[in-house]
């Protein structure tokens, strides 16, 4: 009897734990297919979007923070000393003709208007000529306009006849002055075709291309010379700044031995293409280095309350570009920002946020992370 009561408990204890075993898997696969597939619409994949609950986040290690604000928002740009647009002159050969003499060596400082190389040619011997034959032709038409007039004075002569000379006196001036130009556009050269090339600025002859006896045509260079007192900053800037630089802005301008001076935008070129930078150009408002010079700017883009900060640990990097995570009411969106300086623990935000954002702080790289698998797993 006490082995029948020992079996039946025991019996009746198996199909206990049995059922209620069943009823706890019950309870966790109890879904119907129905409920399955709507669970999966709500879980849909949203690009650079985490769904997660800033409680949850927190949990996970994922501190959350506010925008902040610094000092004055500046971007660090490399660059160099270059010559200003209209600091180089090249001086070319204005008419054929053989070098008789050079008057300069590379190096020289000359002044404007100082003569660099005379040439001898007939082209020049021509157009002096030209020059004489249309003076001599003006002359004699002033001289009969004035006949003219004073016979139609005394009622000699009709008066078409006075206009027609006075005409013909207007058009011989206007034959003289094209000569006259020509003439000086060919370096004016003399009644024997030898014409003197004058420098057009002053400044340093950086380049000779010329030797005494070379036989030059027209066009052909003959010298450089290079204002080195005009000079520019020419600075390389990433295409994403541009549009946070403006013309105007202050440059401060970190030179060879250390120094610091001041300049100013004058113009911001987009990159062309496929380039890899963007050119920004800066006056100097006080001496610059010697040309060539490399040096480094900080553009200050903001001024007075000073630029958007947030914690360094706040960045990150997806699929090349910086990122915050900003919290929204149902999770986290990476979004994309422009950054500044970083000093101290903190980076400046230029662009991407306004400034009243609640965003992922300390441990924002486990959101990356995570998005990192959702993006794994919707490829999938």
């Amino acid at each position: 009897m006490t082995h029948r009561t020992l079996f039946l408990t025991g019996a009746a204890i198996a199909l206990v734990a049995t059922a209620g075993l069943g009823f706890g898997l019950g309870r966790l696969t109890d879904k119907t297919p129905a409920a399955a597939e709507g669970h999966a619409e709500e879980a849909d994949h949203e690009e650079n979007f985490i769904a997660l609950s800033v409680a949850d986040a927190a949990k996970a290690g994922v501190l959350t923070t506010t925008v902040g604000r610094g000092g004055g928002s500046e971007l660090v740009l490399p660059g160099r000393v270059a010559l200003a647009v209209n600091a180089l002159a090249a001086l070319g050969a204005p008419v054929s003709g053989a070098v008789e003499r050079v008057h300069v060596a590379v190096g020289d400082h000359v002044s404007a208007g100082a003569a660099i190389a005379s040439l001898r040619g007939a082209e020049g011997a021509n157009a002096r000529a030209s020059v004489d034959v249309a003076a001599a032709g003006a002359r004699a038409a002033a001289a009969a306009a004035a006949r003219d007039r004073r016979l139609f004075e005394a009622g000699v002569v009709a008066r078409q006849d006075w206009e027609a000379s006075q005409a013909a006196a207007d058009k011989a001036q206007a034959e003289l002055r094209a000569a006259r130009a020509q003439v000086t556009a060919q370096g004016t050269p003399s009644a024997g075709g030898l014409a003197t090339l004058r420098a057009p600025i002053a400044g340093i002859i950086t380049r000779v291309d010329v030797r005494v006896g070379a036989f030059l045509t027209q066009g052909g260079l003959v010298a450089e010379i290079a204002d080195q007192s005009a000079v520019e900053y020419v600075f390389d800037a990433p295409p994403a700044s541009v549009g946070a630089i403006k013309v105007g802005d202050e440059v401060l301008v970190q030179r060879p031995d250390g120094g610091e001076d001041s300049a100013r935008i004058v113009a911001v070129a987009p990159s062309a293409v496929d380039a890899g930078a963007a050119v920004v150009r800066a006056k100097p408002t006080a001496p610059a280095p010697r040309i060539g010079s490399i040096v480094s700017a900080r553009v200050i883009l903001a001024k007075g309350a000073g630029g958007l900060t947030v914690p360094a640990d706040a960045v990150q990097t997806l699929e090349g570009r910086a990122v915050v995570f900003v919290v929204e009411p149902k999770g986290f969106r990476a979004t994309p920002v422009i950054t500044g300086r970083a000093a101290e623990g903190a980076v400046e935000i230029l662009k991407g946020l306004n400034g009243g954002e609640t965003i992922a702080g300390k441990g924002a790289f486990r959101l990356k992370a995570e998005l990192g698998k959702g993006e794994a797993g919707h490829e999938d």
